[in-house]
């Protein structure tokens, strides 16, 4: 068996990440959560529905339907918008940030790690409200997605990757 070398001149060996995450939106509310919800919902309009109606106001019995799809649609506008995402990686030579909106729409932006400046606003009473990436003058908007407690380890994560990749490589010797 022979081994051939004809690697292509453009192949490069990706680099390992010092930093990877992806920051999804908080969903407390299971599936089943869900259903139960609907189902009390839609058992409580329907007997209050069911008294109206007896007592001869028919048009409320409606109504109460009416309640019940506005409660659906608004679950389900909120299950629709924790389709959104950003994965944020930092190697030694890059930091790329990818948003992705709840309906598919992706924008990438890459920057030197070596130039770039993690940007906090916080509040004495909420903490950590926004965290920008600054590069140039411009301020790209991150993590937006996490509370202020997820911002801050989040922020202290990537803090810690972008100072690791400004050291650059680090060597050790091996006896």
């Amino acid at each position: 068996m022979t081994m051939r070398n004809d690697l292509s001149a453009d192949f490069v060996a990706p680099e390992p990440a010092l930093f990877s995450a992806v920051v999804t939106p908080h969903r407390s509310l299971s599936r089943a959560g869900f259903l139960i919800i609907m189902a009390a919902v839609g058992g409580i309009s329907f007997v209050a529905g069911m008294v109206f109606l007896l007592l001869g106001a028919w048009p409320v019995f409606g109504f109460f339907g009416l309640d019940v799809l506005l409660v659906y649609c608004a679950f389900r506008a909120n299950y629709r918008a924790a389709a959104a995402f950003e994965e944020v990686t930092v190697t030694a030579c890059e930091l790329r940030v990818r948003q992705v909106s709840h309906r598919g729409k992706a924008s990438e932006w890459s920057f030197n790690p070596l130039w770039v400046r993690l940007e906090r606003e916080g509040h004495e009473e909420f903490g950590l409200e926004r965290l920008f990436l600054v590069s140039r003058g411009r301020r790209l908007p991150i993590a937006s997605l996490l509370g202020p407690r997820e911002k801050e380890s989040f922020a202290t994560a990537l803090g810690a990757a972008l100072g690791e990749a400004r050291r650059g490589p680090t060597r050790t010797v091996l006896e």
